[in-house]
């Protein structure tokens, strides 16, 4: 059962802060790490998978849509201060069609297949794609999604 059920007789409001990728130190750090280690017990056809495909698409989606910690803390601030916050809020807008796909398809093949996709049958789209949504944004979308509206 989730909380805001619990919490609807007394005066507390419950909101999830759903940011997406967010830049931190740490999670370069364990990209570097992750990079670096060797996968003992694993066949090296996923490994090379991995180290070759996975790791650096995750470093583009996380360069091209993430969002620095500040933002997020502002949009959670921000959430914080509203006399009547709604369940849930996005603070990224260009994470948004991920998670469409995820909501789309309570069983996540939908997502699941369509990455796969995207890595491993589409790369160069997925690679023209966010390099688009790198000049289209021009960082124009970073500065916090949450509004009251």
């Amino acid at each position: 059962m989730s909380l805001p059920p619990l919490t609807i007789n007394f005066p507390l409001h419950v909101s999830l802060i759903e940011p997406g990728p967010v830049n931190t130190e740490f999670e370069m750090k364990l990209m570097e790490e992750v990079g670096k280690s060797q996968f003992p017990g694993a066949d090296a056809e996923t490994v090379r998978y991995f180290k070759e495909v996975y790791l650096p698409a995750s470093h583009e989606i996380f360069t091209t849509l993430g969002q620095s910690p500040d933002t997020v803390a502002k949009a959670t601030m921000q959430v914080i201060g509203m006399r009547l916050p709604r369940l849930r809020y996005q603070t990224n807008p260009l994470y948004t069609p991920l998670v469409a796909l995820k909501y789309a398809d309570e069983s996540g093949s939908l997502s699941v297949r369509t990455f796969y996709n995207l890595l491993f049958n589409f790369g160069p789209l997925f690679h023209l794609s966010m390099n688009l949504i790198k000049c289209i944004t021009c960082n124009c979308f970073r500065r916090g999604a949450v509004s009251p509206s």
